[in-house]
């Protein structure tokens, strides 16, 4: 089952406006689709393969959390105040978890998140895609 979109609505919460803005980013790259993930999670793909994780098996309606690839940043930004890094296979293939609780402004930091976002799929998709939105598409 492929989500077409998630819309945003007046009762959302912040974390649930994050990813509303975030997927529809995300769907804005060519040949993407949202598709339901493991357990809570949704999982937007380019070609079939994935390139960000929505949610955590921990995480409440409160919550946000992000998974994406960071090949070109993933060592700069482990010390940033949201990022937990997970060990083992997602530390050694640069995978970044971005986690944000219900007092965070997760807002405030979508434009990384996008930039974030756009590298993970530049790293996942195949080269004619990567190209296509490489240094054009970084626009928040």
């Amino acid at each position: 089952m492929v989500i077409r979109a998630v819309s945003q609505t007046p009762n959302q919460t912040t974390a649930q406006r994050a990813e509303a803005e975030l997927t529809a980013y995300g769907l804005r790259l060519p040949e993407t689709d949202l598709v339901p993930g493991f357990g809570v999670t949704r999982y937007m793909r380019v070609a079939g393969k994935g390139f960000a994780v929505f949610g955590d098996k921990a995480e409440t309606d409160n919550d946000f959390t992000l998974t994406v690839k960071l090949p070109i940043s993933a060592e700069m930004v482990e010390d940033l105040w949201f990022v937990r890094v997970r060990p083992g296979w997602y530390k050694r293939n640069n995978w970044i978890m971005a986690c944000f609780s219900p007092g965070d402004d997760v807002l405030a930091e979508l434009p990384t998140l996008k930039a974030w976002m756009l590298q993970s799929y530049v790293a996942v998709a195949p080269k004619r895609l990567g190209k296509l939105v490489s240094g054009t598409f970084g626009e928040a």
